[in-house]
C-alpha cells in the first residue's frame, strides 16, 4: 500500500527558502515516478518537479516557472522526496502535494497522492 506523507510547509516572506519532505511508504523508486504538485485557491493542480529512478540513478525535470528557484531530490535509503524552495514568491503560495505513480518518466499525471503541506508566501 502506497503512502505518502507531507511536511516542511509554512508561511515566509517573500526571498525566503522551505524545503518539504515527502515519506513514503510501499514505494518501489526504481519503479515509480515521484513528483510535486501544486494547487492555488481558485486554479487547477500544476506539476511542478518530478524525478525519474533507474537503475543507476535518476534524473530530474522541473518546472519553467520555478526553475532556478526550487530542486527535487530524493533520498533512497529514506525513502523520502524533497523539494527545496529559494527566492520564494507570493505567487508560490499553494497547497503542495506529493504523487507518485508505477510509470517511468517525470510523473506529470500521478495515481498516489499525500494529503497536502500548505506553503504561504507574504510580500
Amino acid at each position: 500500500q502506497v503512502q505518502l506523507v507531507e511536511s516542511g510547509g509554512g508561511s515566509v516572506q517573500a526571498g525566503g527558502s522551505l524545503r518539504l519532505s515527502c515519506a513514503t511508504s510501499g514505494i518501489t523508486y526504481i519503479r515509480y515516478c515521484m513528483a510535486w504538485f501544486r494547487q492555488a485557491p481558485g486554479t487547477e493542480r500544476e506539476w511542478v518537479a518530478g524525478v525519474d529512478s533507474y537503475g543507476w540513478g535518476a534524473s530530474t525535470d522541473i518546472a519553467v516557472s520555478v526553475k532556478g528557484r526550487f530542486t527535487i531530490s530524493q533520498d533512497t535509503a529514506k525513502k523520502t522526496l524533497y523539494l527545496q524552495m529559494n527566492s520564494l514568491k507570493p505567487e508560490d503560495t499553494a497547497m503542495y502535494y506529493c504523487a507518485a505513480a508505477r510509470s517511468s518518466g517525470y510523473c506529470y499525471s500521478a495515481n498516489y497522492w499525500g494529503q497536502g503541506t500548505q506553503v504561504t508566501v507574504s510580500s
